[in-house]
């Protein structure tokens, strides 16, 4: 499983690299938990990155604007990326979200066809009136896109286990790996969360908070001390038998 550490700036990024973390995810938690960053920030941090360590970067809690949504893709593509991550805020029905994914599937892949895109729901849901998160593994198949996320909308403390029991995170990345995709669980997952997240199957866990002073996502700094703890955190846990995809 990877850890992905998300900094919000150039010295976060540094702390994230040193510490170990496997992805460095570029984003802006000022403007929400997938909130997009500047891109002269996300070119930097590709820049100081080591090419062996991969970039993701977000371009949003994303409203029903296909258009909008693909110009953006397109221009975080052209930074060096290897992964764009689209929240899939403000939609109302399935074919809503698999319209404008494929659209920023299309423009991100357009300039890059080695880039993945990354279509996170949210646990919470209800408390935003979002897409079921369930529905994430079937939208971004039929978008043609490669992950599947998990993740919460509002950061008040309730984690990702909040919302979703294990059998329904399990039953997510079983179907997700069933169709092929990647998966990528986050939402304000603590360290002795990431046990249960490698042992649902997860690919990817997602971390801020717990890499920040103070636990606190948003005015905490990431340390790259609590980076290393993560990271031999993931170390020790014993690798999980694989799904088998057919």
């Amino acid at each position: 499983m990877k850890l992905l550490i998300s900094p919000m700036n150039e010295e976060e990024a540094s702390q994230a690299i040193a510490g170990g973390a496997d992805i460095i995810d570029v984003k802006n938690p000022k403007e929400g938990p997938l909130g997009a960053n500047f891109p002269w920030v996300i070119k930097r941090i590709r820049e100081i990155t080591p090419e062996s360590i991969q970039v993701s970067c977000t371009i949003g809690e994303v409203p029903d604007l296909p258009g909008s949504m693909s110009l953006a893709a397109l221009g975080a593509a052209t930074l060096g990326v290897d992964y764009i991550k689209v929240g899939l805020y403000g939609f109302q029905t399935e074919q809503e979200a698999i319209i404008l994914l494929e659209s920023v599937n299309r423009a991100a892949k357009d300039c890059n066809p080695q880039i993945k895109v990354v279509a996170a729901g949210y646990a919470d849901a209800h408390r935003i009136g979002a897409l079921n998160p369930l529905q994430i593994p079937e939208i971004t198949f039929k978008a043609h896109a490669d992950v599947a996320m998990l993740d919460t909308a509002i950061k008040d403390g309730k984690t990702l286990f909040s919302f979703l029991n294990s059998e329904q995170i399990r039953n997510f990345v079983d179907y997700s790996h069933y169709l092929h995709l990647e998966v990528a669980l986050a939402g304000s997952l603590r360290k002795e969360d990431l046990i249960t997240v490698a042992a649902l199957g997860a690919d990817i866990a997602g971390v801020r908070g717990a890499a920040c002073t103070n636990c606190d996502r948003t005015d905490g700094v990431l340390k790259k001390e609590l980076v290393r703890e993560l990271v031999d955190a993931v170390k020790g846990i014993k690798p999980q038998p694989a799904f088998k995809r057919v």
